[in-house]
């Protein structure tokens, strides 16, 4: 979220697609354009692992590399995962978000089941991106069928190569009819804004490192300034509490296209000690009760990103939510509260029957 809470998680973003799809390509492309932020890479996949940026980078070992930003990059097995997060994760590496560019032929469910039943303190899932070749949709979906079942998995999905498809327009309708409630967002050459996955930060804050913005020639991207049309985003902001079931029935229903929630919440007299932090990515949705900081305005402040959402519809929603009255329903934070993560409880923070 940009503000470093000590509690703060570093979500950790699964990147899916079959071989040919585009997925190193788009990972490329958020290193490249990371603002200044940390990427942490782990690929995992057979053979050697193909980065562009490690013309700058400087090997540790075989399958670990140090890039010029601090980006970490290991070629792993899925049963060392847990070990490379916690690497990734520990303060001193001073990571932002980590990507998991998953195996072409890995099943992106199995990844996605880890993350969730991870007691990494330290981490939080951040979605599976799913990326497909729309030149090559059909030809993939008869060699590999289960892509339709990857697609409804999907928080975001990512339909590259649009420029070489004949028939695009049909691909991306084909691929809204096959998902369940993601965004889906077109692309050439992998180029997604990064603002969609996380919140990049000035690159004036790495003093005395460089990072790819440094690195990299700005001039190869000058054409992909629309890239923020691709998604849609929304600022909310409350003098006056949320009232808690109205928010939770808000977020129950949160439209198709809606991909990220983050920002804090004041629900007012139903805790008057906390605001909660929410952390929302597709389907996945977490709260962090935190004590409100001395001096600071009690306000709700709210972010919403998503493709081809109705920004004015969900302010309205989000305007019904609040509410003044002085005292509170006794119940009325279960909801809430549920997705307080308890440390000794497996989380359910993401609703997903087609994960278990």
């Amino acid at each position: 979220m940009g503000q470093h809470r000590g509690r703060q998680q570093i979500p950790v973003v699964v990147l899916a697609g079959f071989l040919g799809s585009g997925k190193t390509t788009l990972l490329n492309h958020l290193l490249h354009r990371s603002g200044g932020s940390r990427i942490g890479a782990i690929v995992n996949d057979f053979g050697s692992v193909e980065i562009d940026a490690m013309a700058v980078a400087g090997a540790l070992g075989d399958s670990t590399v140090s890039l010029g930003n601090g980006c970490l990059c290991c070629a792993v097995d899925a049963s060392e995962l847990d070990s490379y997060l916690a690497r990734l994760a520990s303060p001193a590496a001073g990571i932002d978000i980590i990507v998991i560019e998953a195996s072409g032929l890995a099943e992106p469910r199995e990844l996605v089941r880890m993350l969730l039943a991870s007691e990494h303190p330290g981490i939080v899932y951040g979605g599976l991106v799913e990326v497909v070749d729309a030149a090559e949709f059909d030809d993939t979906r008869a060699r590999h069928p289960e892509i339709d079942r990857h697609l409804a998995l999907a928080d975001l999905v990512v339909v590259n190569k649009l420029d070489r498809a004949e028939d695009g327009e049909r691909v991306l309708g084909l691929v809204h009819s096959l998902t369940d409630r993601p965004a889906v967002v077109p692309a050439t050459h992998g180029r997604v804004d990064p603002e969609f996955l996380f919140d990049c930060q000035p690159a004036g804050e790495r003093i005395g490192q460089l990072s790819f913005d440094d690195l990299y020639d700005h001039g190869e991207h000058e054409h992909a300034g629309h890239l923020h049309a691709a998604y849609d985003s929304l600022s909310f902001v409350s003098e006056v509490p949320l009232e808690p079931r109205r928010l939770m029935a808000f977020l129950d229903s949160r439209p198709e296209g809606l991909y990220r929630i983050k920002g804090y919440v004041d629900f007012g007299p139903y805790d008057t000690r906390n605001r909660y932090a929410v952390h929302a990515v597709g389907r996945f949705l977490r709260f962090y009760p935190e004590p409100w900081p001395v001096g600071d305005a009690r306000l709700t402040q709210l972010v919403l990103i998503g493709s081809g959402i109705d920004a004015a519809a969900l302010e309205k929603e989000l305007r019904a939510c609040r509410n003044d009255a002085p005292h509170a329903d006794e119940h009325g934070m279960w909801g809430v509260l549920r997705y307080v993560r308890d440390p000794e409880e497996q989380d359910d923070g993401r609703p997903y029957d087609s994960v278990g």
